[in-house]
């Protein structure tokens, strides 16, 4: 059973939401945070980068202690309240085709250490430590871990009822999504809600595994540090952004590598024939439709890569998917590349329109071959995270992508 809670968000006054809420400040430009900070007092990237009111880069301890400071600085100033009461939030995304609505919620370290909560992705102990002490020190998340569940009609119609009321938040970005929030905060509606997940046998991460392996390691932390620990501290739970696996949107991450580890063109042509079928299908954009079919960009034209089923062994869930194919049997084994996260000669992009910007790319001199992949199928990462796998880095690239600063988690 799925354990959620309602709980006492700190949020923007309604009036500044839209002014509050930020992107992932890895989604900036320079230019545009530079901008942002400039001329919009109340985003939260102020908060976040606390050495823009003094003209200086603060790194480390002390950037967290400034973190802080800016926080409870748009406390006082009434940019950010708190909520008087514990409580559900439900928040819908919409743009262009796409639309997700799903709860705000606090969500168990326990579910998360005996496996409701499940994982496919692996994480770096380095970051892991970093983000507990972040979190330690600040005292508040900012940044929800996306999780999804299988629909369910029941919670549907829930939540599906509170969006008939008027929302709390209702406001368009400058990159044209709109975003509504409605707070559920009787306790009869949050009851029922947690009657219903408590049906759900289990959580999947789609997006933030270090965020949650953080929170799993700031409670052990915390834990041990605290003698009267009973269990109901703010610590044992993390903020997730709980909604139906249906509406997520899972894109590819395609490849570049920039050389062909000493061979010829042609001399890795003919590696390449050990494990695929090939077609050259000369300047025509080409993309794989797909599952188990590549398409790769070489020297100026497009080629079809068929795997040969007969001498790829199928074992596992792990090796059904397309980027562990890819892996074994070239990434590693004719280019040389057995660390994708750290090894500069392989670079990642994602979307729809990335092989055109892998063309651009690779005929620019700046890599030389280039792989297309069909999107992972969140059936494909289910099954990694039932069997306790890990999928290669960068298989997925996953939304909704959630602001910053919509509900803030105080620890």
């Amino acid at each position: 059973m799925a354990v959620v809670r309602p709980f006492k968000a700190i949020r923007p006054k309604k009036d500044k939401a839209p002014f509050v809420v930020s992107r992932s400040y890895e989604e900036y430009s320079k230019k545009e945070l530079s901008a942002t900070l400039k001329f919009n007092p109340f985003s939260f990237l102020h908060i976040i980068n606390p050495g823009f009111k003094f003209d200086k880069k603060v790194v480390g301890t002390e950037r967290f202690r400034l973190v802080r400071n800016r926080y409870l600085e748009f406390l006082e100033e009434h940019v950010l309240t708190k909520e008087a009461q514990d409580c559900f939030y439900l928040y819908q995304i919409e743009k262009n085709n796409f639309s997700c609505c799903g709860l705000f919620a606090a969500t168990s370290v326990m579910d998360y250490r005996n496996d409701v909560i499940k994982k496919h992705e692996d994480t770096i102990n380095r970051r892991e430590k970093l983000f507990a002490n972040y979190l330690q020190m600040v005292k508040f998340n900012a940044e929800p871990v996306l999780m999804t569940y299988s629909d369910t009609d029941s919670i549907a119609k829930i939540l599906s009822s509170k969006k008939k009321r008027e929302p709390e938040y209702h406001f368009t970005t400058t990159d044209k999504i709109t975003h509504r929030l409605w707070v559920i905060s009787d306790k009869r509606t949050i009851g029922k809600i947690q009657d219903e997940f408590a049906e759900i046998d289990t959580l999947y991460i789609a997006d933030g595994h270090h965020r949650s392996a953080s929170s799993d390691l700031l409670a052990k932390n915390s834990e041990k540090a605290n003698p009267s620990h009973s269990g109901e501290e703010p610590y044992n739970y993390f903020m997730g952004y709980l909604i139906p696996e249906s509406e997520i949107h899972i894109y590819e991450f395609n490849r570049m590598v920039k050389d062909l580890n000493g061979l010829t063109k042609e001399e890795f042509l003919v590696r390449l024939d050990e494990y695929f079928r090939i077609q050259n299908k000369g300047v025509i954009l080409y993309k794989p439709t797909q599952k188990h079919h590549f398409g790769m960009y070489l020297d100026g034209e497009f080629y079809s890569l068929y795997l040969r089923k007969k001498v790829y062994a199928f074992t596992d869930a792990l090796s059904e998917l397309d980027t562990q194919i890819l892996y074994k049997t070239i990434l590693e084994p004719i280019l040389g590349i057995s660390n994708l996260r750290n090894d500069k000669r392989i670079t990642y992009g994602y979307g729809k329109h990335n092989v055109i910007r892998m063309k651009d790319e690779i005929d620019e001199g700046n890599y030389k071959v280039g792989f297309a992949l069909v999107p992972l199928t969140i059936e494909e990462i289910k099954d990694i995270a039932d069997a306790g796998l890990v999928m290669p880095p960068k298989s997925t690239y996953i939304e909704p992508k959630l602001r910053s600063g919509l509900t803030i988690y105080e620890l």
